[in-house]
């Protein structure tokens, strides 16, 4: 290289972490938030950041959330004139991989639908589209039943997202499926 210009193997960027961007939606999956959290710091080199809704807020205490949490809150606190940073816009660009875990079905229309109206659905919104998006989706079976569902799952799949598809157990309600 250049004399001042880094190789492109220098040490600064061959010992970048890999960011991982969790987005957290109202589903009561999101109960696993800490756990989902805790497991992917456990991999070395991961730089972990989370985007919640307000509804996902209900089930997961934040103090349990070891790294930065973001909402709603942050997203219009963080932008107060023209030249300040655009909190959406700032996730999209330091995320090398975003994982929707859990997807509840509300989010999941919305996106499939082109709603970006809080901080999750606007980082998806403006999401680049090289780089990997997963999503998980988690809702009641009957709502995961329900035609629209298969429909919208496969819209985000034409997106270029990559479906982690449900799993069999028994529900919260008590109900056993999907």
């Amino acid at each position: 290289p250049e004399p001042g210009i880094p190789a492109a193997n220098s040490s600064a960027v061959a010992h970048r972490k890999f960011r991982v961007l969790v987005g957290v939606t109202g589903s009561v999956a999101a109960l696993k938030l800490p756990l989902l959290v805790a497991e992917l710091l456990e991999i070395p080199g991961l730089e972990v950041k989370v985007v919640t809704t307000e509804r996902a807020k209900h089930f997961y205490n934040a103090q349990e959330i070891p790294v930065t949490l973001y909402g709603d809150e942050e997203e219009w606190q963080l932008w107060k004139g023209r030249s300040d940073p655009v909190l959406h816009i700032e996730l999209r660009r330091w995320a090398d991989l975003m994982v929707l875990a859990p997807l509840d079905a509300n989010t999941l229309a919305k996106v499939a639908n082109g709603i970006c109206d809080n901080l999750l659905t606007c980082v998806i919104r403006a999401w680049d589209l090289s780089k990997p998006l997963l999503f998980c989706p988690a809702m009641n079976t009957a709502m995961w039943e329900h035609p629209i569902t298969a429909r919208q799952v496969e819209q985000l799949k034409g997106f270029g997202y990559t479906e982690i598809p449900c799993v069999v157990k028994k529900l919260v309600c008590g109900d056993e499926g999907q």
